[in-house]
């Protein structure tokens, strides 16, 4: 079950109150699933033997009393309550217990948002780098270009692969000098 922040109501103007109801949600959630599994769990264990299965299938001669049947079922009961009384102890504001998402990165993907660094020499002010940034950014491949004339630097991300001889030519044809490309 996926919640979006657009199924959440906020009753105050706080919008970290979006993040608290999705942590609580997920305490939940969780909440849910342990209580499953321990009401599984009994009902596997104890039905069985208040039925006598075990006696005809193992030759085991347990007979549950019906008072240690009823005392058994209420404390499924209790444990259940308490387990879901647990959210009162967690601080639903604190994001410390958050799950990360780790980012999944293709090869392709990596490929693609590559980053060069030119070093240029003739820049002497920002109008200077602005000339650059524009000629290097109008190729088609270019995300994106920082230059700097006081580090001689132009930092190009690429989002498909560009040939460095069309970086060295695009700045050179603005009457600069391409020393290297890393």
């Amino acid at each position: 079950m996926a919640i979006d922040a657009a199924d959440v109501v906020l009753m105050k103007s706080r919008l970290t109150d979006v993040s608290a109801a999705i942590r609580l949600s997920r305490l939940t959630i969780r909440d849910i699933h342990e209580n499953l599994f321990w009401a599984f769990f009994y009902n596997v264990i104890c039905i069985p033997l208040a039925a006598g299965f075990y006696q005809a299938l193992f030759g085991w001669h347990w007979e549950m009393n019906p008072m240690i049947g009823a005392a058994a079922m209420s404390l499924s009961s209790f444990t259940v309550c308490m387990n879901a009384l647990r959210l009162n102890l967690f601080d639903i504001h604190d994001p410390k217990h958050d799950r990360v998402r780790k980012k999944t990165v293709m090869k392709h993907e990596e490929e693609q948002n590559m980053v060069k660094t030119l070093k240029v020499e003739g820049m002497m002010c920002q109008h200077c780098e602005k000339r650059v940034v524009k000629a290097l950014e109008a190729l088609e491949g270019v995300e994106s270009a920082v230059a700097s004339h006081e580090a001689g630097t132009a930092v190009v991300t690429l989002s498909a692969p560009v040939a460095d001889e069309v970086l060295k030519k695009a700045v050179e044809d603005q009457d600069y000098e391409v020393k290297g490309i890393e």
